[in-house]
């Protein structure tokens, strides 16, 4: 136990000499908004009419609950613990036990981070380039096939990527308790007051209960399938955002005092939250017009278009849904390009804007050749390969790589009540196994999530 103590205190944050979350609602919000992105809003609401409706619901509640006590404690652990990103804490954590190697390896969720950033911020551009004809009427006048066909091609969308990443990084240059935090705590409770407002107006569409049959109504044989379960541990991994990156990092700049064990629930069911509140407009919507529901960017930006130029009213809710998942694109990258940023500051000792200038610079240079054709591949390479593994390397190292005890005494801090023997068997077997899984069936199926 004295091992553990004086571990502890080497490696815990001097709140003094580094930036962080001033509250606990900051650092919850801020990590919402890292969850809730586009696999909320463009593939789960596919998911459940996909396998079984109500029926696929109870795989992945579970899953979200293992994942939640499990997962998404274990990165805030390390992340707070070390008092700094997956580089610096995979670095400490080995030489807990007088291993080497812990930097190079820390470098695969940093690289993971960066990578799905890259291509993740041309799609944010298309949101603002959407937001932006929403508000002038022009969606309602285009064909969204062509249209987004256009945008989505090689280098159609380069004025609308740089002006993503600029009001991104722009965001992020102001801190993290003045920028990450603030903004997060203004954009997250919008997404969910404006989502909430498209439910309700989708509900009084002519037609729309066919949507609720197909999302809801459960087809419990589509629990004999194994790709029932494969794809709602699928879906809740990814949604929860493990990668053994940017809820490192988040981590790294949460106070001592606040209960690791509560903010990882409080994420699991926000997040949650979000994506059913999407299910709620988006398949309902699709439904009321007869168009075939879909998964990825179709359903987004070619389906969801075609049925705002069918509704009554449907430019003001274009707006307000295209606004609403901006508010989701934005707070997701910011968590993504944060991992590189902390990196370069924490390991190169460079200022936070030199380091935004640079991830800014290295971001716009290689996605500008993704767009079009490249896109898909390049991010289902990196979620199928290297984000998994992240996730996986980040649960070995906080509770088989530190030493035994570490990690639950790194919970316990912030926490009155004790946490309890369920600790170690399901974080070190349970989460491990399922991170095992996801990688082998991500490779197997060629992305779950």
């Amino acid at each position: 136990m004295e091992d553990i103590k004086n571990s502890v205190e080497t490696v815990l944050i001097d709140d003094n000499n580094r930036d962080g979350f001033k509250s606990k609602f900051g650092f919850i919000l801020a990590c919402i908004g890292s969850a809730v992105g586009m696999g909320n809003i463009w593939m789960f609401p596919y998911r459940v009419g996909q396998f079984g409706g109500a029926a696929f619901l109870i795989p992945y509640f579970t899953f979200v609950l293992l994942i939640g006590f499990t997962g998404v404690i274990g990165e805030m652990t390390l992340g707070r613990s070390m008092g700094t990103g997956p580089l610096g804490a995979f670095e400490k954590a080995f030489k807990q036990r007088g291993l080497k190697g812990g930097t190079i390896i820390g470098l695969i969720p940093v690289i993971g981070s960066l990578a799905i950033a890259i291509g993740y911020a041309i799609v944010v551009g298309w949101i603002l380039r959407y937001c932006v004809v929403s508000l002038s009427g022009a969606i309602i006048e285009s064909q969204p096939g062509p249209y987004f066909g256009a945008l989505a091609s090689d280098f159609g969308s380069i004025p609308w990527h740089v002006a993503g990443l600029l009001l991104t990084f722009s965001l992020m240059a102001m801190g993290i308790a003045g920028g990450i935090e603030k903004v997060n705590k203004i954009l997250m409770p919008a997404f969910f007051g404006l989502f909430l407002f498209l439910a309700i107006r989708i509900y009084m569409l002519p037609g729309a209960e066919q949507g609720y049959s197909y999302l809801f109504n459960p087809d419990w044989s589509a629990l004999k399938d194994m790709r029932t379960w494969v794809f709602a541990l699928g879906q809740a991994f990814f949604s929860l955002s493990l990668a053994g990156s940017g809820t490192v990092v988040y981590g790294s700049y949460l106070s001592k005092n606040e209960d690791i064990v509560n903010s990882a629930l409080n994420v699991s069911f926000f997040d949650t939250c979000a994506a059913m509140l999407a299910a709620l407009v988006v398949i309902p919507a699709v439904f009321a017009y007869g168009l075939e529901p879909g998964a990825g960017p179709g359903l987004m930006f070619v389906t969801l278009p075609t049925v705002f130029q069918n509704m009554p009213g449907g430019q003001i809710i274009a707006i307000v849904f295209f606004i609403a998942v901006l508010f989701a694109g934005v707070t997701s990258l910011m968590n993504l390009f944060e991992t590189p940023v902390e990196a370069l500051q924490s390991r190169l000792g460079l200022s936070r804007l030199k380091s935004i200038g640079i991830v800014a610079v290295v971001s716009f240079i290689v996605g500008v050749f993704l767009e079009g054709d490249g896109l898909s591949p390049w991010m289902d390479f990196v979620s199928i390969y290297i984000i998994p593994l992240g996730a996986l390397l980040a649960g070995l190292v906080i509770y088989w790589i530190c030493k035994s005890g570490f990690a639950r005494e790194q919970v316990q801090i912030g926490r009155e009540k004790k946490v309890g023997a369920w600790f170690e068997p399901v974080t070190k077997y349970l989460f491990c196994g399922i991170a095992i899984i996801v990688y082998i069936m991500g490779i197997l199926y060629g992305g779950i999530g």
